[in-house]
């Protein structure tokens, strides 16, 4: 089997309501929809979502590596020979994580339609029967995020995550309110996004946050600051969660080297896709990491994929891949049961892309052949 045809296409997704985190607002959301061919007429399709703020990729630069530089390197290749998929990609190009698991998600997807396999099959097995979906809260009034907090539980969430790093001030308040919006049952997670910086202001910040019983909190300080991450996880008794600071390889192995988090929070766009994930779940493993899989806020392509890895993988306890619950239109059907997700067993990705609606929310479109 080889890889014959590769389709770029500029996508930018509606969402419901604008998504608000620590140094972005998102009114809608772009990203890069792949779909490769083979010679024997299998499609796969896969996803980038670019952030500059994590990744240090955009929209255009994902665009114009695919089409110009990994695509045409990928083109008579066998889709099945992961290792060497990425050994040509990462001879290619340096980094850009995201555009490299584009096309390693596509690869799955292809080589699993061609099996008859769902790719967790390809990738261990399933492991994982269901995984409970956690509503995110995107930073707001504390009062409003409250009020969506109820809401969301009454639709049937059975845990909320927030996003908070504005100052530790109003942070506190966001959360004082949701707790006690919920009650003292409910499961809260805080993601900070980076944005109390240091181990300093995250020390007093969560001095003033024991009342509220959180669950952990995530990425406090800057991406690089393991030093801080370590610091603040000597002196805290809630779980520390690290996200932005592991992107592949070299930073998971300073992660277990440091033990600077209790958790990890893996992102295929962060990592290169789905095979290079299952590799730091493997270390964060030996380790005694658990981890989260999570998301850019992707559609039911890339949410799919990553579901695929947390289902066969038994050190991860929990997920955080909700983009298609918040996109006004998607081009996949990945089919949620709140509060809970379940993977089929069909091949591949498991879900159906509908052409019709990739050209309708489709921008712009390129084509790589051999």
């Amino acid at each position: 089997m080889k890889i014959e045809k590769i389709e770029v296409f500029a996508v930018r997704f509606p969402l419901k309501v604008p998504f608000v985190v620590s140094y972005h607002r998102y009114e809608d959301m772009p990203s890069v929809i792949v779909k490769l061919t083979s010679a024997c007429g299998h499609v796969g399709y896969g996803e980038a979502v670019a952030d500059e703020h994590v990744t240090g990729e955009s929209l255009e630069s994902t665009i114009s590596i695919i089409h110009r530089l990994l695509g045409p390197q990928l083109i008579g290749e066998n889709p099945m020979h992961m290792e060497r998929i990425h050994d040509v990609m990462d001879r290619s190009i340096r980094d850009v994580p995201a555009a490299k698991a584009a096309l390693d998600i596509a690869c799955h997807d292809l080589v699993g339609k061609k099996l008859g396999l769902p790719v967790y099959d390809l990738i261990g097995g399933r492991y994982h029967d269901a995984f409970p979906v956690t509503h995110v809260l995107s930073i707001g009034d504390p009062d409003a995020m409250a009020e969506e907090a109820k809401q969301q539980l009454d639709a049937g969430y059975t845990s909320i995550k927030m996003k908070v790093g504005v100052d530790v001030a109003s942070d506190v308040a966001r959360v004082a309110a949701v707790r006690r919006a919920v009650g003292p049952d409910v499961p809260i997670r805080v993601d900070v996004n980076q944005g109390w910086e240091n181990a300093g202001k995250t020390l007093q910040a969560m001095q003033q946050l024991i009342p509220y019983a959180l669950d952990w909190i995530e990425q406090p300080v800057r991406a690089d600051d393991f030093e801080g991450m370590a610091e603040v996880k000597a002196k805290s008794v809630v779980p520390i969660m690290i996200d932005e600071g592991v992107r592949g390889m070299p930073e998971m192995r300073r992660l277990t080297l440091m033990q600077a988090a209790h958790k990890v929070n893996i992102k295929l766009m962060k990592c290169g896709g789905i095979y290079p994930a299952k590799k730091l779940v493997h270390i964060a493993e030996m380790s005694g990491i658990e981890c989260q899989i999570g998301s850019m806020v992707e559609s039911s392509i890339a949410s799919s994929a990553g579901f695929h890895v947390a289902f066969s993988s038994k050190i991860v306890r929990s997920v955080e891949l909700t983009g298609p619950l918040r996109f006004a239109q998607d081009v996949g059907n990945l089919q949620y049961d709140l509060p809970f997700i379940r993977l089929n067993e069909q091949p591949g990705l498991g879900i159906e892309v509908d052409e019709a609606v990739l050209e309708q929310l489709a921008t712009a479109r390129y084509e790589v052949t051999g």
